[in-house]
């Protein structure tokens, strides 16, 4: 019984043996740009929903890419109201993979009524969504061991 616990503890000693003498494969000074757990960017997903955030989410679809605000009145202005659509379009972390909608609306004497958007307002939320996705990558890096 011995001999023969001894012969298994050998041979899985011998089979595992030459995996402990291989280096570390060196790992890359750059996180991959493409992250697609969720079937979209993971970086953009994770950065549109850091930025809207502070808004009620209605619908989140993380196969889809598609994040959908409620309305949200801010107190500096309850006279107005927003509802965001952030869409990742792609599984690669570029400018053209994440699309930006915002409806806004002002509040009348007949009730809410459509409101033209602030010139730049979708630009500065892509803008924003981008960086927060590029500094996500840029966090994932491990550092050299």
């Amino acid at each position: 019984m011995r001999r023969v616990a001894t012969l298994v503890f050998l041979s899985t000693l011998a089979v595992m043996a030459p995996a402990c003498g291989r280096k570390k494969p060196k790992l890359s000074a750059e996180a991959p740009a493409r992250i697609t757990t969720l079937g979209i960017n993971a970086y953009l997903w994770r950065a549109a929903l850091d930025t809207i955030g502070f808004m009620p989410i209605a619908q989140v679809d993380s196969n889809g890419g598609v994040i959908i605000t409620d309305w949200y009145v801010s107190p500096q202005t309850p006279n107005e109201r927003v509802k965001v659509t952030v869409t990742v379009l792609d599984t690669n972390l570029a400018a053209d993979a994440v699309r930006v909608n915002v409806q806004r609306q002002t509040l009348g004497a007949t009730g809410w009524a459509e409101a033209s958007v602030r010139a730049g307002t979708v630009q500065r939320l892509e803008e924003t969504i981008l960086s927060k996705a590029r500094d996500l990558r840029r966090a994932a890096v491990l550092p050299d061991r």
